[in-house]
């Protein structure tokens, strides 16, 4: 059974969904594959998880890192959970691109080659936003593109974590957005 529960941010509302392992779901309200994953059967219900992700996210908010992470229970395919696992590892501040994930999910495969492409759609499905980070992935030309919760949003997190924006720009209207 899934649980749900809104936490109001200065981006706009958020559905969060958890389980008895922990947070399964972060959406921001009218992102692309809102509530991708929830229960068709769920109730919106107090858990004390919930009280822990939105102290996480007031201090995220706030402009700060926070020194805790609640407990998350990712569910996808085995492809997203190794690239949802990439996610995790970016620091605070930092970002990486579609091509390094690729990389890196090649060499732990042994293959010549990953599709960039391929990641682009995991990342674009993670159903965890914030606290998997997919909003640190950009392109490796240095756009901003490819976040379901939006290119403005995805801005407004990376300038919250004090990244140095001089080498990232937004897509061209008509390209992947």
């Amino acid at each position: 059974m899934q649980y749900t529960s809104s936490y109001r941010s200065p981006l706009g509302e958020i559905l969060l969904a958890a389980d008895e392992e922990g947070l399964t779901g972060l959406w921001f309200h009218g992102q692309k594959y809102f509530a991708c994953g929830l229960d068709q059967e769920h109730e919106e219900s107090y858990l004390p998880l919930f009280l822990d992700v939105k102290r996480w996210l007031d201090i995220y908010f706030s402009g700060r890192k926070p020194d805790f992470m609640p407990p998350i229970h990712m569910m996808g395919t085995p492809f997203q959970l190794s690239v949802w696992e990439i996610l995790q590892q970016i620091p605070y501040g930092g970002i990486t691109t579609y091509s390094e994930i690729a990389g890196q999910i090649a060499r732990k495969k042994g293959l010549a080659h990953m599709s960039a492409q391929a990641v682009g759609g995991a990342v674009g499905h993670n159903r965890i936003s914030i606290l998997i980070p997919c909003h640190r992935v950009v392109g490796a030309d240095g756009c901003l593109t490819g976040y379901a919760g939006g290119i403005e949003k995805k801005v407004r997190l990376l300038t919250l974590e004090r990244v140095n924006m001089a080498s990232l720009h937004i897509p061209k209207s008509g390209t992947a957005l």
